[in-house]
């Protein structure tokens, strides 16, 4: 077990212990290096070329640049194997890598899906004849990837893919269509994915200029200009027997677990986007003048900006929560005797519910913050002139990429109930005591211990309760047709997310309170307060709308008045604390949390 006690899914029913909860105020000075490399490199490289990279038609042989010249600073092979030419660095520090590449928009989607879904097949799943072949170049840049899932008809429901692939001789014959493939204009190595015996999903490596294989026109996009995206065709495609990608029939495993970890990554970045938004945003309101004086002086503009920072802290302090809890069970792994890839991929599949919670988590904070950020702007947001429209068009695929959010919020809810049903989460036993927690008197008498954030924790506390009760009725009532219940299920993991991320914001408060006392923290203690207190009022929304879809009478008026009971919040003066948190803002000039 790790140290920190907690597995996927499980922050449901336990607690986790604040000092042993991993937050960003606590990386390493070697990790503090890669973030300042990687921020000075995009501040010299990629961010004063934003509007020549949203013109990628005419600059196609730019983004491959970049990505080279990141490559000599190790951002390619940061994450693989010495013996491939990486660094190895673990898995805190790969979050702060892809925090901060967030931050470059459209070079960001270039360089995460070569160094995610492009490059982990290979090292995941490849042979070691595979592994020696390609991923060293992937490292070093010399060659770029693509990863070739999505079909016109097979887009959420991957495994209907139509390419075909036929063993004649001692070569693999593909023929099919893949679409919306990122990189596809300069990529020397596609992994495709395709249909063997009619049904037998499969995985493929496919090299540059192999005869038969053609791109489609470059896509006209809405956001992501400088990324390259193309349609891939396979006209009796012949490649090596050899370069078939794990086992026949199993392609599923590749596609779906090297997700986990994508899904988790690009959590990270669009959080880093957030920042940097926010960044933005902050300085335009502290320049721009109306009546006299600046914007940011206005309560609209301030309760903007305050709200901007306090969902990116949130997001901020579950991303780096699960990082380290994720590093953990490699570590634990590693020592039971895998290999450092393969504990990393187990890792993840572990944590495959919070990895889903974050994908959504990040990617509408972001489209939050972003839509916030040209409305401060005004008309001049809507100008292409300035940086925030970009950031507004580039960020509206996050909530599509890595499986879209709406299957992410499925997905979290389903796999509870999957490992519930294995015996892995322990969710009815919780649940039962609830219901029979609600014929008991509650206990109005209790008024704290007379720490800061005591209402916080008893909150998410109470709120996992809401949680309990409503999943547990909803899968006493529906059994194993739960999963046909979409809208019950997409307002279960509302609950979920919120409450996780609650809980996540909490931890790292009380941290820091642990660790530089509490007149030092007050604006993350004001921050706190102000999540928790939207998130029980959403947590209670969320539950209402779930319970009232299937429960009906006595049962619909109890569980209703247990919905708000657990998410039963102390009255806040959330308008003063967020002028606070603006003012801090405002006098640094950017997010400085």
């Amino acid at each position: 077990m790790s140290k920190n006690n907690l597995k996927g899914g499980e922050f449901l029913i336990k607690e986790q212990d604040a000092q042993s909860t991993f937050i960003p105020e606590e990386i390493n000075e070697e990790q503090k290096m890669f973030r300042e490399m990687t921020s000075d490199f995009l501040d010299k490289e990629v961010h004063h070329l934003r509007a020549k990279i949203d013109k990628q038609l005419e600059n196609p042989d730019l983004i491959p640049q970049l990505m080279e010249k990141a490559a000599e600073l190790g951002m390619l092979s940061a994450s693989l194997p010495e013996e491939y030419g990486g660094m190895a660095v673990d898995f805190n520090t790969e979050t702060v890598l892809s925090e901060e590449l967030g931050k470059s928009q459209s070079f960001s989607v270039a360089i995460a899906a070569h160094t995610g879904i492009g490059t982990l097949p290979i090292l995941y799943y490849g042979t070691d004849e595979q592994k020696k072949k390609y991923l060293p170049g992937l490292g070093d840049g010399s060659l770029k990837a693509a990863y070739c899932l999505t079909e016109p008809d097979s887009g959420s429901d991957a495994l209907a893919a139509k390419t075909k692939a036929v063993l004649d001789g001692d070569e693999w014959v593909i023929n099919g269509g893949k679409m919306w493939i990122t990189n596809a204009g300069f990529a020397d190595l596609f992994t495709v994915f395709a249909q063997v015996d009619g049904d037998k999903f499969t995985g493929f490596l496919v090299e540059k200029g192999t005869p038969g294989l053609s791109l489609g026109d470059e896509e006209v996009k809405l956001g992501i200009k400088g990324s390259s995206t193309r349609q891939v065709f396979f006209d009796n495609v012949r490649i090596p027997k050899d370069n078939l990608l794990g086992e026949i029939g199993k392609g599923h495993k590749i596609a779906f677990n090297v997700l986990n970890i994508g899904r988790y990554k690009l959590g990270a970045m669009v959080m880093g986007g957030s920042k940097r938004s926010i960044n933005v945003a902050v300085e335009y309101a502290n320049e721009r003048h109306q009546f006299g004086v600046p914007i940011s002086s206005f309560g609209a503009i301030q309760h903007k900006l305050a709200e901007m920072a306090i969902r990116t802290y949130a997001t901020d302090s579950a991303t780096y929560r699960i990082s380290d809890l994720i590093q953990d069970e490699i570590a634990e792994l590693a020592e039971g005797g895998l290999s450092k890839p393969q504990a990393k991929l187990k890792a993840a599949e572990e944590y495959n519910i919070e990895c889903a919670i974050l994908k959504v988590l990040g990617s509408e904070t972001l489209d939050y913050v972003v839509d916030e950020a040209v409305q401060i702007f005004g008309g001049t947001g809507y100008s292409e002139e300035f940086p925030v429209a970009s950031m507004f068009r580039d960020s509206r695929i996050n909530r599509i990429f890595e499986g879209t959010n709406e299957i992410n919020r499925m997905l979290a809810v389903g796999q509870m109930m999957k490992k519930a049903l294995k015996g892995e989460l322990d969710l009815m036993g919780p649940a039962m005591k609830i219901q029979e927690e609600l014929m008991e008197i509650p206990d109005f008498g209790d008024e704290g211990d007379g720490t800061p954030l005591y209402e916080e924790k008893k909150a998410v506390r109470q709120a996992k309760k809401a949680i309990l009760m409503a999943a547990g009725a909803a899968a006493q009532k529906y059994m194993m047709e739960l999963e046909k219940q979409q809208e019950i299920l997409m307002n279960l993991a509302d609950m979920a997310i919120d409450v996780f991320t609650a809980e996540s914001t909490v931890l790292r408060t009380e941290k820091l309170i642990a660790q530089q006392g509490e007149e030092a923290t007050l604006m993350q203690i004001a921050m706190t307060k102000c999540y928790v207190n939207d998130a029980m009022e959403r947590t209670y929304l969320a539950g209402k709308h779930a319970i009232t879809a299937f429960a009906k009478d006595d049962m619909l008026v109890m569980m209703h008045m247990g919905i708000k009971r657990f998410t039963k919040y102390p009255m806040t003066d959330t308008i003063s604390l967020r002028k606070q948190v603006a003012a801090k803002l405002i006098a640094e000039n950017g997010y400085c949390f």
